[in-house]
Parts: structure tokens; sequence; C-alpha cells
């Protein structure tokens, strides 16, 4: 599996698609139950609900867990990334330079930064298998906006440390949604924006889009 654009300390453990899996199911739960229900819990319980739903709907489903991938992209892209706030994501991933792209260049950016998510993450579903999750106390005020939810993905081995900070957004049908990912450690956005900061600086931000461009391509070869 290519390395490029993945957490660097996080592709050295053999449990990271494990891990993943997992998180990524987490989160796809946020789609599955109305928008009213899930404005009124609160963002660990939220989780916690919906992990197990999530997790024993993966468990049933023969096709994806015989790799699927068709069918798992269309779960991560109808399920996943409606609940993520995206473009908080990508903009912090890309750095300072997400003020100077363009509003055709941030499309871009955000477009194939999404397609990227999930061409890397859609194979890691198949492989759930006997986990569970363990949320930890969470450590926030009610009248807080912006919070971290911190869990442990407990299987067969020693347990997985998975984090998500959400943020409450404004507004009738929104709710809570997850903006950065912590597995085994390492925060999503703050990995990846060590690798497009190289990339920007290399190759300006046009060179950023098209090395995605391009690694999304040869992802879709594998597919």
């Amino acid at each position: 599996m290519q390395t490029m654009f993945l957490p660097r300390k996080v592709t050295m453990k053999r449990e990271f698609l494990r891990t993943l899996v997992v998180g990524f199911s987490l989160v796809a739960g946020l789609g599955l139950s109305l928008q009213a229900r899930a404005e009124d819990e609160a963002p660990d319980v939220l989780i916690k609900r919906l992990s197990v739903e999530v997790l024993d709907s993966i468990k049933a489903d023969k096709a994806m867990r015989s790799g699927d991938l068709t069918k798992i992209v269309a779960l991560v892209d109808a399920k996943i990334l409606p609940n993520l706030d995206f473009q908080r994501m990508t903009a912090s991933s890309v750095g300072p330079a997400w003020r100077q792209a363009t509003p055709e260049q941030q499309k871009r950016l955000q477009d194939e930064f999404k397609t990227l998510l999930v061409r890397t993450y859609a194979g890691a579903l198949g492989q759930v298998s006997d986990q569970v999750i363990a949320i930890k106390p969470l450590r926030a005020s009610p009248e807080d906006k912006e919070v971290i939810v911190r869990s442990e993905v407990k299987g067969s081995g020693d347990p997985i440390q998975l984090d998500y900070r959400l943020v409450k957004t404004p507004g009738q049908g929104t709710g809570w949604k997850i903006y950065n990912i912590n597995v085994l450690g390492v925060w999503l956005v703050e990995s990846y924006k060590s690798q497009f900061s190289a990339e920007i600086n290399a190759k300006g931000l046009d060179g950023l889009i098209t090395t995605l461009v391009e690694r999304n391509k040869a992802n879709a070869k594998k597919s």
C-alpha cells in the first residue's frame, strides 16, 4: 500500500487499517439516525450508541467483508462524508496557503482530498471483526461548542487510542460534526498538513492539486 499522504507514524503500526475501520465506522454512524435526535445527544453518547449500530451492520454485511469496494465506497460517501466538517478539514490540512487559494483551487483541493480519503480508507471497512469501543468520560461543559471524544478500540490486540474532535454547528438540521481524528496519537489533519506543506513549498498549490489527482487515479486503478 502506498504511504504517500498517510499519517507517517500510523503507517508504522500493524493495526493501522483496523483502527481506521472502527474510526470511520463510528463516523459513519452519524448518518444513521434523525438529525434532530443527534442534536439532542451529547457527542460521546452519540458516538457510543451509533458505533454499536454501525459495527453490527458492517459485521453482518458479507459484501463489504469480502471486499466489495464499490459498495464500501458508496457507504463512505453516503454515510461518512456528509457528517464531517469537510471544508474545515481541508482548509486546516492545506494550512495558510488555503487563504491564498482561488475559489476554484479551493474546490479542487476539497474534491481531491475527499476522494483521497474515501479511496484510502474504504478498503479497510471490510476488516471489521471482533472490535468493541470503550468511550472515556467526556471532559466538557454543556455550553462547549468544540469537544474531544476519547475512546479505545478493544479487540484481539492491545487497546488502540482513537479520539475525535467535534464542533457543534449552528442552525437547524446540523448538530455535531467531526473535523479531526486522532489515531494512535497522530491527529489526521496535522499529519496531512505537514505533507501538503512540503508539496506546496516545492510545487505550489496547483502542484499539490496535480499530485492529489495522480494519487487518486492510481488508487482508482487498484480498485
